[in-house]
């Protein structure tokens, strides 16, 4: 089969498709992000993601199973030990995490924010887990009194920080993450990433800005993506990828404020001639409804998605490979606020195949990874199997 001259990976951003075989392990028997919230929906509309194969993965409530799918579709197994979105992300192209990220159930050690304190001139109020809107709500106005930065954590392995952008200036906040990322390189915290979380408002009326910026750990080993880069490849990274990878590997970077933006940009990079990849995130499925457990909201974004795609796929010519999964679940429908451990869907879609078929179930996210490295004719990363010869 003659290569594909572009490969545009889309991460729809903890959307799991049912509870994987080690989901007991984590806790998370019974979860299944994309059923429950179809439950909730009492069924979604979802009628090009239906004619790819989304159902014919499994059965989604009010998504018509095709007797044609226009895609190679199946599930994939995560094998790293997390379900994180960086462990979901450097899985995806090519790593195995066999430690997992500390997370911080009941705030972050006090020598550490002792540490971060005295480094950056100002006290730190928060330390606990909490939804990113709420305590900002809880805790604004006294930070917009004292100058206290606030720092939280959730389920992920992250320590966020968020300030008023008219109390501490942007460049300041920034400042104050790379501070507290230095800080927690530490092999004792361990922690994947610092957020930067700006807002502005007033005290009942607070907002975030479309300012978030991500301080991550350098993957821990060579990625697709560096091979590629080597290669004189491209590698265009859309929305936080290059937060998620720290950069590495990637040749360009488009920010994003939303999945609407997102989708926006990628759309206009789809057209674009290049060759090598690109790589989008959609965070908002993640961050905005299943984070805050709202499965309605969950559900419109998905709905708002699926009516997006034929931009996407309309700017596609042959020598174009479409592929869309997810990098975890995050099931808005259960206790909590973590990330769930799901399969997630396998969309594989090119205008060169007459007719898609059911792929085998994939044993690790770095299959996507061994099949970018197959087509471009890279050095195939340590683990995963490429799944190139399978789509014809």
């Amino acid at each position: 089969m003659k290569p594909f001259k572009k490969i545009h990976v889309v991460v729809m951003d903890s959307v799991g498709i049912g509870e994987a075989p080690d989901a007991n392990i984590f806790g998370d028997q019974g979860a299944d992000t994309l059923g429950h919230i179809a439950e909730e929906m009492k069924g979604l509309t979802m009628p090009n993601m239906g004619a790819l194969g989304l159902s014919n993965i499994r059965e989604i409530k009010g998504v018509e199973t095709a007797a044609e799918p226009k895609a190679f579709y199946g599930m994939m197994q995560e094998a790293s030990v997390g379900k994180d979105t960086m462990t979901g992300h450097w899985e995806i192209m090519g790593l195995n995490i066999d430690k997992p990220f500390k997370v911080y159930p009941e705030g972050f050690p006090i020598e550490l924010i002792e540490k971060l304190e005295a480094k950056i001139g100002r006290k730190v109020i928060g330390n606990v887990p909490a939804s990113g809107t709420a305590i900002i709500d809880e805790l604004g106005p006294e930070h917009m009194e004292t100058g206290a930065i606030i720092v939280y954590t959730s389920a992920d392995p992250v320590l966020q920080i968020a300030a008023h952008e008219e109390i501490v200036p942007l460049d300041e906040i920034y400042k104050i993450c790379e501070i507290a990322r230095e800080l927690t390189l530490e092999p004792e915290y361990l922690v994947g990433r610092v957020i930067a979380r700006p807002f502005i408002g007033t005290p009942g009326n607070f907002s975030r800005t479309s300012n978030r910026h991500d301080y991550a750990l350098k993957p821990f080993g060579r990625t697709t993506m560096n091979e590629l880069q080597d290669a004189k490849l491209d590698v265009i990274a859309v929305g936080k990828i290059s937060d998620i990878f720290n950069g590495e590997g990637v040749t360009e970077s488009i920010r994003t404020k939303d999945n609407t933006d997102g989708m926006d940009k990628f759309t206009e990079v789809v057209a674009r001639d290049f060759h090598g990849i690109s790589f989008l995130n959609l965070v908002d499925f993640d961050a905005n409804f299943g984070h805050r457990r709202d499965p309605i909201g969950y559900g419109q974004a998905l709905e708002e998605f699926d009516r997006r795609l034929p931009e996407v796929i309309n700017n596609l010519s042959e020598d174009d490979l479409l592929i869309i999964t997810a990098d975890h679940g995050n099931d808005p429908t259960f206790p909590g606020t973590d990330h769930t451990r799901e399969y997630v869907p396998l969309i594989v879609y090119s205008k060169r195949f007459a007719v898609g078929r059911e792929l085998p179930i994939r044993k690790t996210f770095a299959d996507i990874a061994a099949t970018i490295a197959d087509n471009f004719n890279v050095e195939a990363p340590q683990f995963g199997t490429s799944f190139l010869s399978n789509l014809k």
